[in-house]
């Protein structure tokens, strides 16, 4: 019979463990989260402040936790030892401190290990350590935050009643981010400029470089590679800008008039050294560029690599490798490639903010065959196991050695220049290629007189500055200090759910929606948008995480002295439509165009796209005029305003329904209490009881997606913030009143 439980998070991992560890143990998955922060209390918080002391109310995430927390207490029951092995971080951490209090476990063993394999699993065994409180602090802390931050800070976005959801600590700090590269692109003026350039008999082409004695610097090297995890600049012959056609013109002037020599011949070796492993970020940003792959996506196919005990554990910002892992890595190319095998290994530097809890992300075993994986794994696994295991071996090779050369010719007074770059030896670039292409110059030498072929000049114009991809705005968030390895992808997937952000040609393009909503925040809580900011609080929860803070004290005063005088001010704000911006975002942006026109310019309106609706646009006046939106009525098959719009009564706010995500969202509760105040007037109670309570039932009116419409619930408003209430709602149909759950009601209206 066994005696042990090994409990961990994914039921990934439960098949492959088993076969670890044999009969003796049982293995059980937690499924993640088991348990939340209840939806209790002031804004239904869920935790209390007093002092400098913070009581949190959890309760089951959902009834399959509900459900997971008995079966796991039923496992607790036949054995003797619980042995707790979530995943090795603070999120992990903190799911084995929720385990412990769920099950009523007194002193379970912690064990991490960061890949599964026999040896590493073993040997976390035969290592366990207690539950450490200062990584639990941090994560509770960071769930308060979020909870803080989304609940007090959402309601002040509902008032725009613009269809803003939410506001949250990492999200709108992310969003800002995008939304400041938006306005750059709308201000931006393109400026021409000419690109001048000499062809020679000797088989290479030049470009203008500078007026000899002139203090302008050679301006040269716009070109750039891309290293997926970092942009390094590049030697790449190009112009100087010339800033009208005549100069242009007279520059080519000049190299036709006078011979060409050769002044300046440069020529030297250097190195590149290796990339280092990958890390969380940089995993995203390459799966991104190279296999076209979503942060999002990227992390679910390496999650099911990591559970096949393929690589190690993929949420880590350490580039450090283990030394069994290099000794291994050096015996391969030993053995398959030893012109590759360094005297001394690169050294690479995890950043200053790093956990280095475990290793950076590289494959288990390097002599696993590849024909078989291919056989084992789909196509996006095998496509992404690949490039972790390329990545991991090229930081174990030997640098890349690059000729440089640089020539500069002189005709007249002008100067031009011409670069070249050749592989010498490829080194770590065989596995990880991210070096540009050779550029090669024939044999020249110093002094010697070159036989001009043409001359010419191309125009151009000045780009504006790119959106983020989404591999992109990883890096920015990683390099500005927002957020963790954890929460880079669901908080990119958050604001696409949001309708704040959309993808636009693989670019992430901000929604009017999202401007606006950037636009207030910018106004009511200006200092959450500064990444400065928000990576404060990131190091104030890693310094709570190294025990050099106690959480409860961080909470307390951040609130108190920052958080509730910012709301306070914030909520002074008035929000009248000459606060909301009218968005010029809106006006320059080349919506497609529909046949209907405003009744109020009789300009064209605009198709602008939502997921919310069934048509998959609405319509909206670009022109400046206010409020002026149509939503198409299936019914009538005509374009039509919302009722609440064109009526003369007060618009009623949207109820908003949660979801869930890395950051806590408020719940609809305050919305819909405030909703049924102003229309309160226009309901009557049934007499049909509540299914619940048995308190009557009253009719309530709330306008969704632009179209008014009415549901019953319970009268009590205390009941209703009841989770058992949740469901005791009934909706209108075409037969009467329907619940989900209790099914038709028959009633009669009261008197």
């Amino acid at each position: 019979m066994p005696k042990r439980l090994l409990v961990v998070e994914s039921p990934g991992k439960v098949k492959k463990l088993s076969q670890i560890l044999g009969n003796d143990w049982i293995v059980r998955a937690s499924c993640g989260h088991i348990r939340e922060l209840s939806n209790d209390g002031e804004d239904s918080l869920g935790f209390t402040m007093d002092g400098e002391t913070v009581k949190c109310r959890y309760i089951p995430r959902d009834q399959q936790a509900k459900e997971r927390i008995q079966q796991l207490k039923n496992a607790v029951r036949q054995v003797s030892e619980v042995v707790l092995a979530t995943d090795p971080d603070r999120e992990g951490e903190t799911i084995a401190w929720h385990l412990q209090e769920a099950l009523g476990l007194k002193a379970p063993q912690r064990v991490v290990y960061t890949e599964i394999t026999d040896a590493a699993v073993r040997n976390a065994i035969a290592h366990p350590r207690k539950l450490d409180l200062d990584l639990i602090g941090a994560g509770l802390c960071r769930d308060c935050l979020d909870k803080l931050v989304g609940y007090k800070g959402s309601p002040l976005v509902w008032a725009l009643n613009n269809g803003a959801k939410s506001v949250g600590r990492v999200q709108s700090a992310t969003l800002h981010l995008i939304c400041q590269r938006e306005r750059e692109i709308l201000k931006f003026v393109p400026q021409d400029y000419w690109s001048v350039w000499v062809d020679y008999a000797e088989g290479f082409r030049a470009f203008y470089q500078r007026m000899l004695n002139s203090a302008q610097g050679s301006q040269e090297g716009d070109g750039e590679i891309h290293d997926d995890a970092v942009t390094k600049k590049v030697d790449v012959a190009e112009s100087t800008r010339v800033l009208s056609a005549a100069e242009a013109d007279k520059l080519v002037e000049i190299a036709k008039a006078n011979p060409h020599k050769i002044i300046q011949y440069e020529g030297k070796i250097s190195s590149r050294q290796p990339p280092p492993a990958f890390i969380t970020s940089t995993l995203q940003q390459a799966a991104g560029s190279r296999l076209k792959l979503a942060p999002e996506k990227t992390m679910q196919v390496a999650q099911k690599l990591y559970e096949a005990g393929l690589i190690t554990y993929m949420r880590t910002d350490s580039v450090m490798l283990s030394p069994e892992f290099c000794d291994s890595a050096r015996k391969w190319l030993t053995e398959n490639d030893p012109e590759n095998v360094p005297q001394k290994l690169a050294t690479h530097r995890s950043s200053k903010t790093a956990q280095e809890a475990h290793e950076a992300i590289r494959p288990t075993d390097v002599f696993r065959p590849s024909a078989q994986l291919r056989l084992e794994l789909t196509g996006d696994e095998f496509d992404l196991y690949v490039m972790i295991w390329k990545r991991a071996i090229a930081s174990q090779c030997r640098p890349a050695q690059l000729r440089k050369t640089v020539v500069v010719i002189q005709s007249g007074e002008v100067l031009w220049q011409a670069r070249g770059q050749v592989v010498e030896f490829y080194g770590y670039a065989k596995y990880w290629a991210n070096i540009s292409k050779d550029t090669i110059l024939p044999t020249l030498h110093q002094g010697q007189i070159l036989t001009l072929v043409d001359a010419g000049h191309e125009k151009k114009q000045t780009q504006p500055p790119p959106r983020y991809s989404e591999p992109k705005l990883v890096q920015l968030m990683e390099r500005k200090g927002i957020g963790r390895p954890s929460t880079y992808s669901p908080t990119i997937a958050t604001l696409k759910k949001r309708d704040y952000v959309q993808l636009v040609k693989e670019s992430l393009q901000p929604t009017t929606l999202g401007m606006e909503v950037d636009d207030f925040l910018g106004k009511a809580l200006p200092d959450l948008l500064e990444t400065e900011f928000t990576a404060n609080m990131e190091q104030s929860l890693d310094a709570i995480a190294s025990g050099k803070q106690p959480w409860q004290k961080y909470l307390t005063n951040w609130h108190q002295s920052y958080f509730a005088p910012a709301l306070a001010k914030a909520k002074t704000i008035p929000i009248t439509a000459s606060s909301i911006p009218k968005s010029n975002f809106t006006a320059q942006r080349n919506y497609d165009k529909s046949r209907t026109r405003c009744p109020q310019c009789q300009n064209h309106l605009a198709k602008i796209p939502s997921t919310k609706v069934k048509k998959k646009y609405f319509l909206k006046c670009v022109s400046g005029c206010d409020n002026v939106v149509l939503f198409w009525n299936e019914y009538n098959k005509t374009w039509q305003a919302p009722k609440s719009q064109s009526s003369a009564t007060t618009n009623q706010a949207e109820v908003k329904t949660p979801i869930n995500n890395s950051e806590s969202q408020p719940p609809a509760t305050k919305k819909v209490r405030k909703t049924a105040k102003s229309a309160k007037s226009n309901t009557k109670d049934f007499t049909h009881p509540c299914p619940v309570c048995q308190q009557p039932l009253e009719e309530y009116a709330y306008t969704k997606d632009g179209q008014d419409k009415t549901m019953l619930r319970c009268s009590d408003p205390k009941s209703r913030s009841d989770s058992k209430h949740k469901e005791a709602v009934y909706f209108t149909t075409q037969k009467g009143w329907w619940s989900p759950k209790f099914g038709e009601l028959k009633t009669t209206k009261g008197k």
